[in-house]
């Protein structure tokens, strides 16, 4: 077997109206069409895509409550760290810089789903 490439994350959400407003509002991804019948939303990022998929009682669990970046979570690239900060806290959004001094930070969905944002030099 040879993988070839990554295709798609699917994250579970309990509030897809919710999520869309982070996902598509806040964070500014590309919603794209999808052929399945049950109540999701799909985003592009370049080759890649970002699945939600509704679970009516789904609750995300931290496994590290002081070290978000310790639990499970997608990781998107962004141009400006401090700017991706600035919106996310303008937007009502706690956010948890990277403890290894990188630029990095971790923010949680309206579902607590994790995500990093790094900024990577190039």
């Amino acid at each position: 077997m040879q993988i070839t490439s990554y295709l798609h994350t699917a994250i579970l959400v309990a509030d897809l109206e919710r999520a869309k407003q982070f996902y598509g509002g806040v964070l500014g991804l590309k919603e794209v069409a999808r052929s399945l019948k049950f109540p999701g939303v799909w985003y592009q990022l370049g080759d890649y895509q970002i699945h939600l998929m509704v679970q009516a009682q789904y609750q995300y669990l931290l496994t590290s409550e002081q070290k978000w970046g310790r639990n499970a979570h997608i990781a998107l690239s962004v141009d400006d760290v401090a700017e991706a900060q600035a919106e996310l806290t303008a937007a009502g959004y706690n956010i948890r810089l990277s403890s290894s001094g990188r630029k990095a930070l971790f923010v949680r969905d309206p579902d607590g789903n994790v995500l990093e944002l790094s900024q990577i030099e190039i």
